[in-house]
């Protein structure tokens, strides 16, 4: 059932992006293209995405457990870090030259296209790529600036690094 119901809520999203036009990478470089030829339509899949999810999470939180598991799983943290700041640049990156993020990029293999292959690959080498540098091997949480010992951040554990 619950394999069944993660499958169901994966294919609503997979034609919500569809639908929203996040699988066309043209229209997702035109609504980056702030100087040029805007497209704004994506603000209006973005507000429904986000009011949504909004409404959803204040019902669900208000629940004792997830219906399919024993506990939510909510982030222990709100450190910015380089991780995180350094990630955010590189997919915001990436979605600008690709016009692909991850979910519609695998979205878009039934297109039968190789764009979205080309650029699945890419992200999946550049993540292999991440763990072998000095930022993937540190712990979530953990602080990195170049030349200096590395360090944890306030609250976070001093462990081996985890995947996330």
């Amino acid at each position: 059932m619950r394999n069944a119901f993660a499958f169901a809520c994966g294919l609503v999203f997979a034609i919500g992006l569809g639908v929203g036009g996040m699988t066309q990478p043209a229209k997702i470089v035109g609504f980056l293209d702030v100087s040029g030829h805007w497209d704004p339509t994506l603000v209006f899949v973005l507000a429904g995405a986000v009011g949504s999810y909004m409404l959803a999470y204040r019902w669900i939180r208000r629940k004792r457990h997830p219906v399919f598991a024993m506990r939510f799983q909510i982030p222990r943290t709100s450190v910015i870090d380089t991780r995180l700041v350094l990630g955010s640049a590189i997919f915001g990156v990436g979605w600008g030259i690709g016009g692909f993020c991850p979910g519609p990029a695998i979205t878009s293999f039934a297109s039968g296209q190789m764009a979205p292959v080309v650029f699945a690959l890419s992200m999946l080498a550049g993540v292999a790529l991440f763990d072998l540098t000095p930022l993937g091997a540190l712990p979530l949480g953990a602080r990195w600036q170049p030349g200096k010992a590395r360090e944890s951040a306030p609250g976070a554990a001093a462990s081996a690094p985890t995947d996330a």
